[in-house]
């Protein structure tokens, strides 16, 4: 199939300024290595399917919807890695496994608003959910973490 220019300058452009706020929900849903393998695999969707893609109101919502299926496809794995005793003093050892132990909303929202500093604002639009959802998730999220980890509720 042969895409005009302009549709490739379109995804090309939609592309640099999408894939890392994608990647980054992505990998808040699933860990590191299924969620860059979800927004490589939504990507090549976006890119085959671009012309009906490009018109909707939130295509990268749409994407995100995409590398959903796709990390859910996935056999399970580990979500998050073990962080080494030695690396990041200023990171709580038990966090990987404790964000393993939270609903992948709940950890989609945390990570995206704790970790890559959204705001519930921006990641509701992002999933195309309301953001008394997201705050929803975020507080519960925390809350189980703050259980979790030992922290005060």
């Amino acid at each position: 199939m042969v895409i005009p220019a302009t549709l490739e300058q379109s995804f090309t452009s939609f592309v640099r300024e999408t894939e890392p706020k994608l990647r980054a929900a992505l990998v808040a849903r699933f860990g590191t290595e299924r969620g860059r393998e979800a927004t490589a695999e939504a990507l090549a969707y976006g890119w085959e399917h671009w012309e009906r893609i490009r018109p909707m109101h939130n295509p990268a919502g749409y994407l995100y919807r995409v590398g959903q299926h796709t990390g859910f496809r996935r056999p399970r794995r580990t979500a998050f890695p073990e962080i080494p005793h030695h690396s990041d003093p200023v990171v709580e050892p038990g966090l990987p496994k404790a964000l393993a132990g939270l609903s992948s909303r709940q950890r989609t929202a945390v990570v995206l608003v704790h970790c890559y500093a959204w705001t519930p604002v921006e990641v509701a639009e992002f999933l195309e959910v309301s953001v008394s959802t997201v705050r929803n998730h975020l507080d519960r999220g925390m809350r189980r973490l703050r259980a979790t980890l030992g922290g005060e509720s």
